[in-house]
């Protein structure tokens, strides 16, 4: 139940802790997704809350909703605005020589009939920064905090994968794939004038312990 995955809830927003596999929008199959799910959130309210991001089907983590219309359209210019913090944890296929950093490559959308699409980095793409820092290392393979200063479409992920050239593990797209893509977002804080920021924060999901880095 997604009610019981609540990290954050007030008259305007509700944070929640995404299950990694779960797709915030549904799926042309119509299988299951957070949007087929709202009535879940509702919590007495008429009206349902919207998804005012999107995390992408194999993240897990922090999501944000909006409890109603005008709480959407200031989160979502928060968004837009770049005023919004950040804190995704990833576990790579790799060990970076720095022990921190920032990633600026721009990301542009390409596709084939044979594989289907996918970013890739591109000088004539979008603007997309990332900050990082390295929280852990062992057997071969590394705990990252990052820190993406835009909201490009699979940014973090593209940004290990060329920006760093270490995937992120488990990545079914940019790395060798696996049972689970290692790909957390961690932390969430959503400043608001007048108002105590919405701030939320998920705990590690336990397939990262498999990886070598404990919950």
């Amino acid at each position: 139940m997604l009610a019981n995955r609540v990290l954050f809830i007030d008259a305007e927003a509700i944070v929640i802790d995404k299950p990694a596999g779960l797709p915030v929008d549904t799926p042309r199959d119509g299988s299951p997704s957070v949007n087929g799910r709202l009535d879940e959130l509702a919590f007495g309210f008429q009206r349902l809350p919207v998804a005012v991001h999107r995390l992408d089907r194999d993240t897990s983590g922090c999501l944000l909703l909006a409890r109603n219309p005008k709480a959407l359209k200031r989160f979502a210019q928060a968004f837009e605005n770049g005023i919004v913090t950040k804190r995704y944890l990833a576990v790579l296929d790799g060990i970076p020589d720095a022990d921190s950093g920032m990633i600026d490559l721009p990301l542009a959308k390409v596709s084939s009939a044979a594989t289907g699409w996918r970013m890739r980095g591109d000088p004539s793409g979008k603007p997309a920064r990332t900050r990082w820092r390295r929280i852990d290392s062992g057997n071969g393979r590394a705990l990252i905090a990052f820190f993406p200063e835009t909201g490009r479409t699979h940014q973090i992920r593209v940004h290990a994968a060329e920006g760093l050239g270490i995937p992120i593990m488990g990545d079914p797209v940019y790395g060798a794939g696996g049972p689970a893509m290692m790909l957390h977002a961690a932390n969430l804080t959503v400043p608001r004038p007048g108002k105590a920021d919405v701030n939320a924060g998920a705990p590690l999901p336990p397939h990262f312990a498999a990886s070598g880095f404990a919950p």
